[in-house]
């Protein structure tokens, strides 16, 4: 894995270079900048339309080692949010109207002061989602009563499940990752979860396992509920369609099977200015594990963090300089505005 890190360090100097003194501009590309694709629609500088998310992550320990895993996340990584950090999170948000706080990791559920953190952001009446990867709730008895927990706090539950056939979630995910997703499904369920009328939302992450784009969201919406109902007896809300962003693991997948032009030109090609004036990082900010603001959390995993006069750390935030910021951007986001686009929440276009 060394060499193929490596490959992804010397991608990011030269795909994902960005200048000083203008972040928006790439140079070293074989691939049309993207920053001129925003210039065209009148988008650049990017700004934020109104920053109403806060994503945080809270660490990059993860009981699961995903093939097309962005973070790099795994059992091995020691990057974890301290409860001070969490602390200063909750302080941030105090002071502003962000509606929503997106936790995320690794799991998220496997930093030691998790459920402190969410009850803090609970007290503050604030709308949580957390991106729970359903085997986490049966790896050990201690995370058994998550979906309790996450019913009393109201939590919105988002989790990823490649497909509704076995073979290829685990072939993406891990050998045995489905039937134990199933059966988290079925513990979220039972206490009214992705259920009519409980309240309690649950929704399910698609995205492809290959280098190509996700189909209609609508349709694999259609098509999962159906099978994981019929076959499976369970039910969620919705389906979220992401197309996979050329970072970190999936960028080494693609370099390793000589997939990264095509992919890349798939991308470019399939470039939607509608998806582009919706991307998530204009409603969006990201706070990595150690305090540092991001764009978004690809931007957070590519170490490119907020620019200008923006506050830098959670510890220093200050919603007034964030929200006149201009958004770092560079070639990995063609993946956020190809097709119908892709987001944390799914198609934006």
């Amino acid at each position: 894995m060394k060499s193929l890190h490596a490959q992804h360090h010397a991608l990011a100097d030269s795909a994902y270079q960005l200048t000083v003194l203008n972040p928006a501009e790439t140079v070293g590309t074989s691939f049309p900048p993207f920053a001129g694709k925003l210039r065209a629609a009148g988008l650049l500088p990017l700004r934020p339309t109104a920053i109403s998310v806060l994503q945080v992550n809270v660490g990059k320990m993860c009981n699961q080692v995903c093939k097309h895993c962005h973070v790099d996340a795994g059992p091995d990584r020691t990057e974890i949010m301290t409860r001070e950090t969490m602390q200063q999170c909750l302080d941030a948000l105090a002071q502003t109207d962000i509606e929503v706080v997106d936790l995320t990791g690794g799991a998220p559920e496997m930093n030691p002061d998790f459920r402190w953190f969410v009850e803090g952001i609970s007290a503050l009446g604030r709308q949580i989602i957390v991106r729970c990867n359903l085997t986490i709730i049966v790896a050990n008895k201690k995370y058994n009563d998550l979906p309790e927990f996450f019913a009393r706090h109201g939590v919105r539950v988002v989790s990823s499940l490649p497909h509704f056939a076995a073979g290829r979630t685990d072939a993406q995910r891990g050998e045995g990752v489905f039937e134990r997703s199933i059966r988290a499904l079925g513990m979220l369920n039972a206490v009214g979860y992705g259920v009519e009328g409980s309240g309690l939302n649950l929704d399910l992450v698609y995205n492809p396992s290959g280098a190509f784009l996700p189909g209609s969201q609508i349709s694999l919406e259609r098509e999962f509920k159906q099978r994981l109902g019929r076959e499976h007896h369970v039910t969620f809300n919705n389906l979220l369609a992401i197309t996979n962003l050329p970072v970190s693991r999936f960028l080494d997948y693609l370099v390793e099977s000589g997939n990264y032009d095509g992919y890349m030109d798939k991308l470019v090609q399939a470039y939607n200015p509608v998806a582009a004036a919706n991307v998530m990082c204009r409603s969006t900010v990201s706070v990595g594990w150690d305090g540092l603001l991001y764009d978004c959390d690809f931007n957070q995993m590519l170490d490119l963090p907020v620019t200008g006069n923006a506050s830098r750390h959670i510890r220093d935030f200050d919603l007034a300089s964030l929200e006149a910021r201009s958004i770092v951007v560079n070639q990995h986001c063609y993946g956020c505005t190809a097709g119908a686009g892709s987001s944390c929440g799914g198609a934006t276009a």
